[in-house]
């Protein structure tokens, strides 16, 4: 069975911050750490992380390691 299937993650999208890359977006995965990207529009960005996730799962099913489950909470809070 494919343990990737139905597995849904948070990612986190940021700006670049650096003025030389700027309309860039950074894209990570706190459940997968070390899996990250990039893209030139948030589209692109979101693609590519879709990509990582499925590399990065790929690579932990190949030697029978265990699928993380999504554990991060995501919260507001107003200052």
């Amino acid at each position: 069975m494919d343990a990737k299937r139905g597995k849904v993650y948070t990612i986190i999208l940021q700006p670049e911050a650096d003025p030389e890359f700027e309309g860039c977006y950074n894209a990570s995965v706190p459940a997968l750490p070390g899996c990250f990207s990039y893209g030139t529009t948030r589209e692109q960005a979101l693609g590519n992380i879709r990509e990582a996730i499925e590399l990065y799962l790929e690579d932990l099913e190949a030697p029978g390691e265990p699928i993380p489950d999504e554990q991060t909470e995501s919260h507001e809070v107003a200052v």
